[in-house]
């Protein structure tokens, strides 16, 4: 069998305004490519609701998000980004996989029809982290992360992933449809 290739993935981070699975109200995608990032975008969303609940968490505010386009018109960005990516990585992929989910049905969007790799599994895989939350691991990796501001968690867990990459991390072990 030929070298494993790594292939091209997308990180990607919501932080939302409520508890809806439709309450984005920021995302930022961090693509990489032949092993190191080459592109980014961060985008604020509109939620459905005014209401935003977790300000203390992620410092947005209604006002910060009022003018800024909602899902929908975020999402020509957003598809474009995500076509070309093999997967998406998300540190506790479930939540992100639920919000883009809840997003695109919201809006009648298609949802992309890509593997997850959740960081979270990959942190026990390689390095028998526990605790894993996301500034538990930064900080074995010593990465730099502004926790919660979507761009700082995404560019967090495509290092994440690559940093497992280089110590010899095998991703078919999570996902064996990279086996290809």
């Amino acid at each position: 069998m030929p070298d494993f290739v790594a292939p091209d993935f997308v990180a990607i981070d919501f932080e939302t305004a409520d508890n809806g699975r439709d309450a984005a109200c920021a995302v930022a995608l961090v693509v990489v490519k032949g092993g190191r990032i080459t592109d980014s975008i961060s985008r604020l969303i509109r939620p459905p609701r005014r209401r935003v609940m977790f300000t203390e968490i992620h410092g947005l505010t209604w006002e910060d998000l009022a003018d800024a386009p909602d899902f929908a018109g975020i999402w020509p960005d957003l598809a474009d980004t995500l076509a070309g990516a093999d997967f998406l990585a998300a540190h506790n992929a479930a939540f992100d996989r639920r919000v883009l989910e809840g997003c695109c049905a919201a809006h009648g969007l298609p949802v992309p029809d890509k593997p997850y790799l959740c960081t979270v599994q990959v942190a026990r895989d390689a390095w028998n982290l526990r605790p894993t939350k996301l500034p538990d691991v930064c900080r074995h990796l010593c990465l730099t992360l502004n926790h919660h501001d979507a761009l700082s968690d995404a560019t967090a867990c495509a290092n994440i992933v690559l940093a497992a990459l280089e110590e010899g991390y095998d991703l078919r072990r999570r996902m064996p449809e990279l086996a290809h």
